[in-house]
């Protein structure tokens, strides 16, 4: 991998925590609301976060794993 790459895998990173601190906000706003087993708004949150989790985990053991390619 290039320098730029785990770079860009680091952004991707930092945007993927923002946006799972977003999406708690709009969990946290969505249970506020009352009764969960209709709210969509809840479901569709719970699901995006749970995709972002696992983009996150992804992303972090490729940071962990990665090796720097020599340049010729």
């Amino acid at each position: 991998m290039t320098a730029a790459g785990l770079e860009k895998l680091k952004t991707d990173l930092i945007l993927v925590k923002e946006k799972l601190k977003e999406i708690a906000v709009r969990i946290k706003d969505a249970k506020d609301m009352g009764d969960l087993s209709e709210n969509a708004e809840y479901h569709e949150a719970k699901n995006e976060q749970a995709f972002l989790y696992g983009k996150a985990v992804e992303l972090e053991e490729k940071i962990k794993s990665a090796v720097i390619a020599a340049a010729h």
